[in-house]
């Protein structure tokens, strides 16, 4: 009888284990995604990324939200150490925490819309303090503003601007304060991005929007007090040889150099320098080939930017900061329509997507040693091909149909 008592506290306590069990660096992926047809709902896909599991590249669960998918859109860009994951539906503005602490048990912790009188967030950035500051790209009620701005051809007077919020992981508002500057009261001030810079108490917001009004005069950011949120100052980038490096300013990456280097949509690379000064100063100093870029990523000496034109991957040796150099090429496909990129430092790995239904997404590794890109050929979904196909899939949460994904980071 004892034997069998302590065989089934034994079994239990396996049993516990196994569903409690703690993600390892780099050893699973969490893909936000949802439903282009508009009829299912967002979710969070968990699929197998340890190189020694038999199971590398397959799918191991899911979770949905309760958001009938409209635009499935940023998570946070790296796994915070908390376990919990902050994504968003951005036209639907919904945004969700996960808690991936069991990751293939992924819960929705929950929920959120407007915050602090702001509307629309975008980007989501942890603080020293574990909470996150997120960039908002309106004030609460400017989107029947912007409707209306859209029908008669502008703003008529209405200010353009949105604000940024400091959240913590129970989805609590800790603070909030507008970006408008009353110095450039006629600006479009949207928040797109953002880096907190703890070391020089400053924070670097990009402004550009998400919808297509107002995007050829995005040409700003603004530095923050972080200790208070104090507005600095709103400044424009270099708009550099081609008179077009500058538009639409959007994700704010960190060099070994310690200046802000800044992708625009419109495929310019700009570097911020004297950011705790008085004097900021912004200079187009790469501009990559075409007229759409994604997220970027930047990994030792090296950024890697998703170009659309080539349907893949440029790498910049950035060692010196004033003169990147090119120092790779990669194609996915002619048409693939690269966007996403998100970095893990345990495995010199990445995770892009293109943001397109039914689409694959792919695991590359970056050689440190001279920053070449190669798809991981070791990562292979059921179908034996190289990178997960998010196309046809019966999902775990019980849907079937074709993955729209997003945001994806590497568990930590």
């Amino acid at each position: 009888m004892l034997r069998i008592v302590l065989t089934t506290i034994m079994a239990m306590g396996l049993a516990t284990a196994s569903v409690g069990a703690e993600a390892k660096a780099g050893q699973y992926l969490y893909v936000f995604a949802g439903d282009q047809a508009g009829k299912a709902n967002d979710f969070l896909a968990v699929i197998d990324a340890d190189p020694a599991s038999p199971g590398y590249g397959k799918l191991r669960a899911s979770v949905a939200t309760d958001q009938v998918s409209i635009r499935p859109h940023h998570t946070e860009y790296e796994m915070p150490a908390s376990g919990v994951l902050f994504a968003n539906d951005h036209n639907a503005n919904r945004s969700f925490i996960f808690d991936l602490r069991d990751p293939l048990h992924p819960k929705v912790a929950t929920k959120f819309g407007d915050m602090g009188g702001f509307a629309m967030p975008h980007s989501f950035l942890r603080l020293p303090n574990g909470n996150v500051l997120a960039s908002f790209q309106q004030r609460r009620g400017m989107e029947h503003d912007m409707t209306a701005a859209h029908d008669m051809g502008g703003m008529n007077g209405k200010l353009l601007t949105g604000g940024l919020v400091e959240i913590d992981d129970a989805g609590k508002v800790i603070r909030a304060v507008s970006n408008a500057d009353p110095a450039h009261p006629d600006w479009p001030l949207l928040p797109y991005s953002l880096m907190p810079l703890p070391k020089i108490d400053r924070v670097l917001v990009t402004n550009s929007p998400m919808q297509e009004e107002h995007l050829l005069q995005s040409v700003t950011y603004q530095l923050f007090r972080l200790s208070d949120l104090k507005l600095l100052g709103t400044y424009q980038f270099d708009p550099g040889p081609s008179l077009s490096g500058h538009i639409d300013p959007e994700e704010v990456r960190i060099g070994p150099d310690g200046a802000a280097y800044v992708q625009t949509l419109s495929c310019g690379l700009q570097r911020v320098t004297g950011m705790d000064s008085a004097a900021p100063k912004a200079v187009m100093v790469h501009q990559f080939p075409g007229t759409f870029c994604g997220v970027p990523t930047i990994a030792g000496h090296y950024l890697i930017q998703a170009v659309e034109s080539i349907g893949g991957y440029v790498v910049l040796d950035i060692a010196d900061g004033a003169k990147p150099v090119e120092v790779s090429r990669l194609t996915i496909a002619p048409d693939y329509a690269s966007h996403w990129t998100a970095w893990d430092p345990s495995s010199g790995r990445l995770v892009v997507t293109s943001g397109k239904a039914g689409d694959r997404l792919y695991v590359l590794k970056l050689d440190m040693k001279d920053g070449k890109l190669t798809i991981d050929a070791g990562f292979r979904d059921a179908d034996g091909r190289p990178g997960f196909s998010m196309a046809g899939k019966t999902w775990p949460h019980g849907w079937t149909g074709d993955g729209k994904p997003h945001g994806a980071v590497f568990s930590r």
